[in-house]
């Protein structure tokens, strides 16, 4: 192939083991890897900056011509461990949320769980900018905090309230955060072998997680249990759902 084909990938942890089979298999011949937040990555794709992404679902309307082309994502079952609201008082106690700034998805997720599934819709969200809004959750004062640091706080809060798990209790259904997006056609073919490094990576999750030093959080409880990564049927509704909702 002439020209390698950009593709985007979120910078955290849940997709290390997709990362680790793109790397290790011949595809990473074939493609340049470029790493970023969840909304950058969006808006690259959005304008022709990568060729396709691992891409939020909440920002799928808004990319022209987007299309979900592979069979792995970033999904969860139930219990997602890494996006979550964490608080130091109850549900009933809570009068503000500050929004993470690093995934548009997880933020309309959080007001539809509060407003539609734990009937709060008198919250008042706030909008982060940066990393500080974290030190500013206190008294009735929540934050929705996602990626890595959700798992590093993930004891350091009386009240956590994962949204993974409020989606399944609402729903029913599984959640799914990002999937490989493109705006153009991609050879099948090219498609057939990157999703074959997809399944080579979670094959070899136990490798992943010795190769990570992370004392916060039990990293084979992440990759096996909290995340699930084939786009399948069941998946595939859940986003519907989401986006019908949105």
């Amino acid at each position: 192939m002439d020209k390698k084909i950009s593709v985007g990938a979120v910078s955290y942890l849940n997709t290390k083991p997709l990362i680790h089979g793109i790397l290790t298999s011949p595809v990473s011949e074939e493609v340049e890897l470029v790493l970023d937040h969840p909304a950058n990555l969006a808006e690259r794709l959005k304008q022709g900056r990568i060729d396709m992404g691992l891409v939020p679902v909440g920002a799928l309307p808004t990319i022209p011509g987007a299309r979900v082309v592979s069979d792995h994502c970033i999904g969860t079952e139930g219990e997602v461990a890494s996006v979550a609201v964490f608080s130091e008082v109850p549900l009933e106690g809570i009068r503000k949320i500050w929004l993470d700034y690093q995934s548009r998805t997880s933020v309309r997720l959080c007001r539809l769980i509060f407003d539609r599934h734990l009937r709060r819709s008198d919250i008042e969200y706030l909008e982060a900018r940066d990393e500080g809004y974290i030190e500013s959750i206190k008294g009735d004062t929540a934050g929705l905090v996602i990626g890595d640091r959700a798992l590093r706080l993930n004891r350091s809060f009386p009240h956590l309230f994962d949204l993974g798990s409020l989606w399944r209790e609402f729903t029913g259904l599984p959640f799914v955060f990002a999937c490989w997006v493109a705006c153009r056609d991609l050879d099948p073919s090219f498609i057939g072998r990157f999703n074959e490094a997809n399944r080579h990576g979670i094959e070899a999750i136990d490798q992943v997680v010795e190769g990570i030093d992370f004392p916060y959080y039990d990293l084979e409880r992440y990759f096996k249990s909290n995340m699930s990564y084939t786009l399948d049927d069941a998946k595939r509704e859940g986003m519907r759902r989401f986006l019908d909702m949105l």
